[in-house]
């Protein structure tokens, strides 16, 4: 390639994030090293990608039109690399997998077992995390795959695959809580109890919130917290029926209950291996059930 593959995946994170030092942290540089492989670049290219004449960076007319021809290199590039692993024969030695509780796991068991068959001598390891917790485990290496609740918008180094499945969510509280016994329930209403809210590592601010919010990293802390009549939270269906210990109740309220979708997601800087890719496809076009019952 004529072109450095770093310095147009600096350029891309530039334009994604709105500025040199964001890129930065994201591809895990100094801000000095994507600011000068931006800067060549634009040398390769003979045209200015970036007007610096402001506090960020914005993108010049010449830049906008690049910017979609650089992606375009980028993703056939990733497809390459994609094939490459694919047809390996050389399989991985661990697999690192990040499950979110938005996922229903009907299949979950059937999947498991059917990796242990096809990859009896793999180390397997499981994570639970949310959110950009997930994505952060996946960009620092820490893990190879992931699932999450659906995102607006992805980091440029992020691939993605949607399931199949969705995932049913509702407002609970404990059967002794005041909202359990209101009747002709209101969205306003809520404001004046607890919310317990979502709360990954990586996210710095509290969520936004018009009452006062207690948080938690994970559904399952925060199902336990509403278990205790802490507060009432927004919870996957399934985990509330697996351990809500029939102590929690689905607050009738309009437009609840809410279908999730749920995307796996892996590193295109550090892509799994074959038995990796054999995850995601299976996770995104499962077999059929009378396939799970084959030896």
């Amino acid at each position: 390639m004529r072109y450095s593959p770093e310095a147009l995946m600096a350029f891309v994170e530039a334009a994604d994030t709105g500025s040199f030092s964001a890129a930065a942290r994201k591809l895990r540089k100094s801000q000095s090293t994507v600011s000068t492989a931006i800067a060549n670049l634009e040398v390769d290219l003979g045209i200015t990608l970036f007007d610096r004449q402001s506090r960020q960076p914005v993108l010049t007319p010449a830049g906008q039109r690049v910017l979609s021809h650089v992606q375009a290199i980028l993703a056939a590039s990733e497809r390459l690399d994609e094939l490459a692993v694919r047809l390996s024969t050389q399989v991985e030695t661990r697999l690192t997998f990040v499950l979110s509780d938005t996922y229903q796991p009907t299949h979950h068991e059937a999947l498991l077992r059917r990796f242990e068959r096809r990859y009896p001598d793999i180390e397997f390891e499981c994570q639970i995390a949310e959110d950009q917790d997930v994505i952060d485990l996946l960009q620092s290496g820490r893990a190879h795959i992931g699932m999450v609740e659906v995102q607006a918008s992805y980091p440029p180094d992020i691939g993605v695959a949607r399931l199949p499945e969705q995932t049913d969510m509702s407002v609970f509280c404990s059967r002794e809580h005041p909202l359990a016994n209101i009747s002709n329930l209101q969205p306003e209403q809520l404001h004046t109890f607890r919310q317990l809210c979502l709360q990954p590592y990586s996210r710095r601010e509290m969520p936004r919130a018009q009452g006062q919010i207690w948080s938690a990293p994970s559904y399952l802390m925060l199902l336990e917290m509403a278990e205790q009549g802490f507060g009432w939270a927004t919870l996957p269906h399934w985990l509330v029926q697996q351990f809500g210990h029939d102590k929690l109740v689905s607050l009738p309220l309009r437009g609840w209950p809410k279908q999730i979708s749920v995307d796996a997601v892996w590193s295109k800087n550090n892509q799994p291996g074959p038995a990796g890719w054999w995850f995601i496809d299976q996770l995104t076009d499962p077999p059929s059930p009378e396939t799970d019952l084959l030896p």
